[in-house]
């Protein structure tokens, strides 16, 4: 699993991690015993502060998300987290923001996008 940070998105980055671990465990892209990151690791690779990682996986492991074990690490846990509909808009609003911002830098306004999802979904179809 690779994990990013949007530090444009104004979401706390230590939310962004919780958030990216629930979603990827309530998908199924990590399973349980799955191993994950070193806090100092991701800290590290993610360039943010250690105690945001932290906070992070303390918070995943007082939902039952995440395990530490002492010693050998941490790991999924057993527990499927429940991704409630207010998450699951905080999410989409944090995808729909990045996406428009990476849309605005290269100079397409709104309606372009709009017009480009539109033609997307007809072609799924």
């Amino acid at each position: 699993m690779q994990f990013s940070i949007d530090q444009r998105s104004g979401v706390p980055f230590y939310r962004q991690i919780v958030e990216q671990v629930k979603f990827s465990v309530a998908r199924g892209d990590l399973e349980p015993g799955d191993r994950l990151p070193t806090i100092r690791q991701l800290a590290v690779d993610l360039e943010i502060n250690l105690n945001t990682v932290a906070r992070a996986y303390r918070e995943l492991e007082y939902e039952g998300v995440i395990e530490t074990q002492q010693g050998s690490g941490t790991f999924v846990g057993q527990r499927k987290p429940q991704v409630d509909e207010l998450e699951r808009q905080r999410m989409l609003d944090q995808i729909l923001t990045e996406l428009l911002a990476r849309a605005s830098d290269y100079g397409f306004t709104v309606a372009e996008v709009f017009d480009g999802l539109g033609r997307r979904k007809e072609s799924s179809s």
